[in-house]
């Protein structure tokens, strides 16, 4: 049945993690953003010509893997700063393939506190709102609140990723420079610096998610 909170009206939708994935009515797009480090890493990754498996990319956020493994029957992208406005394409181009209006779910993935809570992660609204505004921009605007404030607050902050990024309890617990599990080297990951996740549209790659492996969109 529909809620107040299932955003089921609007056409590009906003919540936070596996919950708020839940809580959103289902749509034909999810993008997962986790900026620092799980969105913002395998993008690089698939720019570089690789493929990320779900169970790689888990090893070191497994907030974003969790919404990316939940977001089941959709198209499952992976958005950050680095890549909103080629995010925001590819899913033009899906709306293009399906010839109908396309779903939304922008899903912020947030970080996992010291209980295993959600915790707000402002990388992640910035990212998200990233990913919103160049929708937008395309003429995919039909947006919920949620989704339009986060928008906003991202054209208002653009000037000042670099700051926001690299001050967010995110970075400062992580820190630049922290060395690559093993299983991240195994898999030829290198984790992207905040200062690297602040860089808006560096790269042109959006992982898609196919049968359990990230892949580039084509």
């Amino acid at each position: 049945m529909p809620t107040p909170f299932d955003q089921s009206t609007y056409q590009v939708r906003l919540d936070w993690g596996v919950e708020g994935l839940g809580r959103l009515a289902p749509a034909d797009v999810v993008v997962v953003v986790d900026v620092l480090r799980f969105s913002s890493t395998v993008a690089d990754a698939v720019a570089s010509g690789a493929s990320v498996s779900l169970a790689d990319a888990g090893e070191w956020s497994r907030n974003g893997a969790a919404v990316a493994a939940a977001a089941e029957g959709a198209t499952v992208f992976l958005g950050s700063v680095r890549n909103a406005g080629a995010v925001a394409r590819a899913i033009a181009v899906e709306q293009e393939r399906r010839q109908a209006r396309t779903s939304v779910a922008v899903i912020a993935a947030g970080e996992l506190d010291s209980t295993g809570g959600l915790r707000f992660a402002v990388e992640d609204h910035l990212g998200a709102g990233a990913v919103i505004a160049a929708l937008t921009d395309l003429g995919i605007d039909h947006t919920a609140p949620d989704a339009a404030v986060a928008a906003e607050g991202f054209r208002a902050l653009r000037r000042a990723l670099r700051h926001m990024l690299s001050a967010s309890g995110s970075a400062r617990e992580i820190a630049d420079g922290v060395p690559a599990t093993d299983r991240m080297t195994a898999a030829g990951l290198r984790p992207t610096t905040a200062t690297e996740a602040a860089e808006l549209d560096a790269i042109d790659a959006v992982p898609v998610l196919r049968d359990g492996v990230f892949v580039a969109f084509a």
